[in-house]
């Protein structure tokens, strides 16, 4: 995976003196750098350029986000008002973009930014969840970084993971969770984490990743830097997700998790998740017009009870039940769930009658740690 590199650096006044700022700046000695009053008005104007714009992205805004950093996911709730099987976690979006081009990756739905958008008041950042987590010791919170930005990919330039894994070994109720398909680890292992940081990464088979997951580390890289964050003593958890129907696709997911359980220690992997390729409808025309090679559009998605395409439910029940039996042969102890799947789905591949709750299953993942 090659580094990300912008071209002109935008910096807000306001976190001129951010430890984040300083360390991009620092790790970008040849960019153009402009400072700005104030960066919401320009990137709410860039909306309206072309999409197409937005595929460069070298330009990186250091910005200060004005609002609350700290919310619940919300990938439970549906637009029709329909709640899909959560798993009671919580997300942190301290950057907005990812300069890596997935085609099935749902920001490009949703976001239509040319710029790579880092907040780089990590100090408010870390005073809200102080407030949260002290305010309510009794409660448990596992928080994400990985919702509108890749939880990793910027590291080598921002550092952003630093004080928050420090941070976090502070707190016996939370937990950190870094979600990357990136390889950039290197500032992690010297960390005194403490246990409380969890490293995932996002994976597919290596045909899946040189197909559709553009500009991302390998599979190799990605398990590569997986073995490193296992030996410097972090929990690793996978997240097969989107899980990609296409003829060979049964020995290759199988060849996967046979591979990624005989590199890792499954001692190391306390959780793992499984989900299905699911996508907006508008994505589906976007895929076609962005990547034409991508033969994601012609599988059998259809229109579903959240408004989202998904396959054929007889297809995602047999995927996840497959992967979840491969993965309990290879690592009996691992804990797996279903993300963003409805009641029925669950019930069929977990085989129970109700499947717990949102804090239940959330609770029962921290316990892990």
């Amino acid at each position: 995976m090659q580094p990300y590199k912008p071209e002109k650096v935008f910096v807000e006044r306001a976190v001129a003196e951010s430890v984040i700022t300083r360390n991009v700046l620092g790790n970008l000695p040849m960019a153009q750098v402009e400072w700005i009053d104030e960066a919401g008005q320009m990137v709410d104007k860039s909306r309206r350029w072309n999409p197409s714009i937005a595929r460069a992205k070298q330009s990186l805004v250091l910005a200060r986000h004005p609002g609350r950093f700290f919310k619940p996911c919300p990938a439970g709730t549906t637009k029709t008002g329909r709640r899909n099987v959560c798993c009671n976690y919580f997300v942190v979006n301290f950057a907005s973009n990812c300069h890596m081009e997935c085609s099935y990756c749902y920001l490009q739905a949703y976001l239509n930014l040319p710029y790579m958008v880092v907040h780089a008041n990590v100090e408010d950042l870390l005073d809200e969840l102080g407030q949260v987590f002290s305010s309510n010791p009794r409660s448990h919170y596992r928080v994400g970084t990985g919702e509108l930005a890749d939880s990793l990919a910027l590291d080598s330039l921002t550092g952003y993971s630093r004080p928050l894994v420090e941070f976090f070994a502070g707190f016996t109720n939370a937990a950190l969770e870094f979600k990357t398909k990136s390889n950039c680890v290197e500032n992690l292992l010297q960390l005194d984490h403490r246990g409380r940081t969890v490293v995932s990464w996002s994976i597919n088979p290596p045909t899946v990743v040189q197909a559709e997951e553009h500009k991302t580390a390998s599979f190799e890289q990605r398990l590569a830097a997986a073995e490193k964050c296992s030996a410097a003593g972090y929990p690793i958890v996978f997240h097969f997700d989107p899980l990609i129907h296409y003829p060979e696709w049964e020995k290759d997911y199988r060849s996967l998790v046979e591979e990624i359980f005989q590199r890792i220690p499954p001692r190391s992997v306390p959780w793992v998740s499984l989900g299905a390729l699911r996508m907006p409808p508008r994505l589906k025309a976007l895929v076609r017009e962005r990547f034409p090679r991508s033969g994601l559009p012609l599988g059998e998605l259809l229109p579903t009870e959240d408004g989202k395409l998904r396959y054929f439910k007889p297809i995602r029940v047999e995927m996840l039940s497959k992967m979840r039996a491969w993965i309990t042969a290879a690592s009996p102890q691992t804990r797996i769930y279903s993300c963003m799947e409805n009641t029925d789905v669950w019930q069929k591949v977990f085989q129970s009658q109700q499947p717990p709750s949102e804090v239940e299953l959330g609770d029962s993942l921290l316990q892990l740690l």
